[in-house]
């Protein structure tokens, strides 16, 4: 199953969890439900999806991996950054399923974390049963 996600800026963070749940199988009640991003300059999380907290992660991954260091990669696609952010982000995470219903903790999210936007991007969602 398949998202499609939109995002506006270079660095843009979309709580995906909505998305996630309306594709989900309504007959599958326990399990993990995978998902994963198919490109190297974008990751996925589990947090929360609080509006300062989200400007913090945008500007820690900013500080950790600055935009305007003299990358190798830079040289062929001036987007080193974004993968080296992504690489510490993750490709995917896994999250349980008990009763048909994800078994996110209470200010618990799955975000999209783009750095290399703005971009449609794609998440490829898989359940596996228990």
């Amino acid at each position: 199953m398949t998202i499609q996600v939109d995002t506006t800026e270079r660095i843009d963070i979309v709580d995906v969890t909505s998305d996630v749940i309306d594709i989900f199988p309504s007959e599958f009640d326990r399990g993990v439900c995978t998902v994963f991003v198919p490109h190297t300059t974008a990751g996925v999380v589990v947090n929360e999806p609080e509006s300062r907290l989200l400007s913090d992660i945008e500007h820690a991954l900013e500080r950790l991996v600055p935009r305007d260091e003299e990358y190798d990669h830079n040289t062929i696609d001036d987007n080193a950054d974004a993968h080296l952010r992504a690489m510490l982000l993750g490709e995917s995470v896994s999250i349980p399923v008990v009763d048909g219903d994800l078994a996110l903790g209470t200010w618990q999210s799955i975000l999209f974390i783009e750095c290399d936007g703005p971009r449609t991007r794609s998440l490829e969602v898989t359940t596996i049963p228990a």
